[in-house]
């Protein structure tokens, strides 16, 4: 009988020299990892805008404290309609304390990468762990960023028709800007559907996901619940941050009715929705300080009211947020 060779002896994986091994960084490391970036974007951006930082704790020792009592009340409740607006967006259930969490949490995360980014993908993450698709979460998420333009451009149209003198529009747009700005967006308008109609991948994603959203839209309406959260959230978002501002005019002694005020506020707000700076830092401070000025307001109190808004709606929330994003991402919530 012949004799079988011998299979020379290969190497196992473990046989391997140790700097030969391929490393693999533990899940657990990378959420570590993760719960330390929100504090140091936090440092970063902090320091980045100290002047601003000390000139709004400034003007804030000048102010009413009842009406800034309000201020900080409204902001607190802005979270709540974010909350109610994304359980609207969904059929399913989702965990109250964790939903009202995660929204507090977004709102650091909005301040911290550009506007909406933040928020968005906090928002993803929380509704694909409790159980959602990642499409039908997509779904529930367009819904609400929807609901939240329309909520905003509704109450903006309104308060243009019963103040219509209020704003000075000329006042926020310098001459020949309209035209420009049109075309812009007939372009950004003609090249999206250009794309989708070259890319037949892309244009059948697009067509997957418009039919998901779609549908969830229509499973939403059905349940009458749903539908009231959906858009009572987000009719109450915009008002109570304008709500905010107001308070803030009056706790300054800013010479503007309050409603004008609210109507600077959501103009303003619909200027900027565009621009992609990180939660409007910048941006939204020039724009109120022009559409306060624009309502009649000194330009010197503006400067102050908007500072000193910023200050309770952004700045002092920002920290306890970005703890708590990192004690969701810790305890493995989003």
């Amino acid at each position: 009988m012949p004799e079988i060779p011998k299979v020379p002896h290969l190497p196992h994986l473990t046989d391997l020299p140790e700097g030969r091994l391929p490393r693999r960084v533990p899940a657990r490391r990378i959420r570590q990892i993760l719960c330390v970036v929100p504090l140091l974007l936090v440092t970063v951006v902090a320091v980045r805008h100290r002047s601003v930082l000390a000139e709004g704790f400034g003007h804030l020792t000048n102010a009413e404290w009842p009406w800034l009592a309000v201020a900080v009340g409204t902001t607190c409740l802005t979270w709540v309609a974010a909350a109610t607006t994304r359980q609207g967006a969904v059929v399913e259930p989702l965990p109250k304390g964790r939903l009202l969490a995660t929204q507090f949490a977004a709102g650091a995360a909005n301040h911290l990468l550009p506007t909406g980014l933040g928020a968005s993908a906090v928002n993803l993450r929380f509704m694909t762990v409790c159980g959602l698709p990642l499409a039908r979460s997509s779904a529930g998420l367009a819904l609400y960023l929807l609901a939240e333009a329309i909520g905003r451009l509704a109450l903006l149209a309104a308060l243009f028709v019963a103040f219509p003198g209020a704003l000075r529009l000329g006042a926020l747009l310098p001459d020949g800007a309209v035209g420009p700005l049109l075309l812009a967006a007939v372009a950004a308008l003609l090249v999206a559907v250009g794309v989708l109609a070259c890319v037949r991948r892309l244009r059948t994603a697009a067509l997957s996901f418009l039919r998901t959203a779609l549908g969830e839209a229509r499973s939403v309406h059905t349940r009458p619940a749903r539908a009231l959260a959906l858009w009572g959230g987000s009719l109450a978002f915009p008002a109570l941050q304008a709500a905010g501002l107001v308070a803030v005019g009056k706790a300054l002694g800013l010479p503007v009715p309050p409603a004008h005020m609210a109507l600077a506020y959501l103009a303003a707000t619909v200027a900027v929705a565009l621009v992609p700076t990180p939660g409007g830092i910048g941006s939204v401070e020039a724009a109120l300080v022009v559409a306060l000025v624009a309502a009649g307001g000194p330009a010197a109190v503006a400067t102050a009211v908007v500072l000193a808004y910023r200050i309770i709606t952004v700045w002092l929330p920002l920290v306890p947020g970005a703890l708590t994003l990192a004690a969701l991402v810790r305890l493995k919530i989003i």
